[in-house]
């Protein structure tokens, strides 16, 4: 099938042959393969810098001499990232255009992985990694921009494509950084700089693709995005664009409060470390196939309500079995928290359906990423707060519980087909 891009949209085309005797929807066919491997590369990036570092911070912190507070602030700075350098991706888009910024976020996510394994004290080593945090949060903010732009037919089939991306970069840096170090007979610096390479496979890829958009607009040829011409969006008076951002805040709390506290819930339960790894393996590799599937099932319904209910629904089971029998159903608890992790994707799929214009999709998406990763952060605090005071579990899940009816009942708000642009 041949496209044509209208504004910032590709749509489809009749063929129709330049001077030099290709055809333009041939041309336009290659921009948008080249960009969907881009979104893929993008995605496989977002994560390593973070989930990378944690099977390696005991040497870490060794080598550079780095107490246990620093330490500590090197698991929970990320969110804090997030939600303050996603904040400048709407303006920094508007200036230079979203794929110039996003060439720039894998810039510096290149810089901060591959100059981190280089650092010889723990200044330097803060600094670095605050460098790769800023390009990933300003990515995060602008891939569902790209998606609206190049794609807005296909939202649900391409955020599905690079939300697979980004789970399986998280869970391979997490499981194959350690294998991969002593495969190639290194240290940590190795270890860490391994993570460069996909970095710099992604920028190499964004930075054809911003040329030739580039040269598309200075010979005013087809395949040249051009920026809406749209109204601004007030964003903070949707209550759309809040129950979405209460949402994101709310489902980024239970990944956090998953991957940092479910191993040690299976440990106290009498189960070893090593299978509680794999139990925490298992529910986030529960997002590489449906990370796929769900934004694709979601982009087809005309209100995600449903859905959303189902995802939470199987998350508060998961929780009820850790209260009642953690040891005995431990591998089907670990699904259905995975499964119910799921709403990552969705709450994706959901900022590019909720806006109009590629301009809203940007302020939303920095809205409500920015908004939900500061809603997300005590969580976690609280978790281990709760745990510490009562010594068992009962009073932490029943907060995760309360937390995920919360989600429900906001989620099923921000279902409703409604976009920003109308006042929804």
């Amino acid at each position: 099938m041949a496209y044509r891009h209208d504004g910032d949209t590709l749509r489809e085309a009749s063929p129709a042959t330049t001077p030099a005797g290709t055809s333009k929807a041939a041309m336009s066919q290659r921009m948008a393969l080249l960009v969907a491997v881009g979104l893929v590369l993008a995605a496989v990036n977002l994560r390593p810098a973070i989930s990378g570092l944690g099977p390696l911070l005991e040497e870490v912190r060794a080598a550079l001499g780095m107490n246990a507070t620093v330490a500590g602030l090197l698991t929970s700075v990320p969110a804090l990232c997030f939600a303050v350098f996603g904040a400048t991706a709407p303006r920094l888009a508007r200036r230079f255009g979203p794929v110039a910024v996003l060439v720039s976020g894998m810039a510096a996510i290149t810089l901060g992985v591959a100059l981190r394994p280089l650092s010889g004290g723990t200044g330097v080593f803060l600094a670095t990694s605050a460098l790769a945090l800023a390009g990933i949060a300003v990515s995060n903010v602008l891939l569902p921009v790209i998606v609206k732009r190049y794609f807005p037919d296909r939202v649900g089939t391409m955020t599905g494509l690079y939300s697979m991306g980004l789970a399986l970069g998280t869970a391979g840096a997490a499981a194959f950084t350690v294998p991969l170090t002593h495969a190639v007979g290194g240290g940590w610096r190795t270890g860490l700089l391994l993570w460069a390479a996909p970095a710099v496979l992604a920028l190499a890829c964004w930075t054809t693709v911003a040329l030739r958009d580039r040269a598309a607009a200075r010979t005013g040829a087809p395949g040249a995005p051009t920026p809406a011409d749209a109204p601004p969006v007030r964003v903070t008076r949707s209550p759309t664009a809040w129950a979405l951002a209460v949402f994101f805040g709310l489902q980024a709390t239970g990944a956090y409060i998953t991957m940092g506290w479910m191993p040690q819930i299976y440990r106290d339960a009498g189960i070893t470390a090593t299978t509680a790894g794999t139990l925490l393996a298992v529910t986030m590799g529960m997002g590489i196939p449906l990370s796929f599937v769900l934004p694709r099932l979601a982009s087809r319904l005309s209100h995600q309500g449903p859905l959303i209910a189902v995802l939470g629904l199987c998350g508060i089971a998961g929780y009820a079995g850790l209260w009642f029998a953690p040891a005995a159903g431990a591998w089907a608890w670990a699904v259905l928290l995975g499964v119910s992790n799921c709403a990552f994707p969705v709450v994706l799929t959901l900022i590019g359906l909720r806006a109009r214009t590629g301009a809203g999709v940007a302020r939303l998406s920095a809205f409500v990423q920015s908004t939900g990763y500061l809603i997300s952060i005590p969580g976690p605090l609280l978790v281990g707060t709760l745990y510490g005071s009562t010594g068992g579990w009962h009073a932490p899940l029943l907060f995760m519980m309360a937390l995920l009816v919360c989600q429900i009942s906001v989620g099923v708000l921000a279902g409703r087909n409604r976009v920003i642009e109308d006042g929804g």
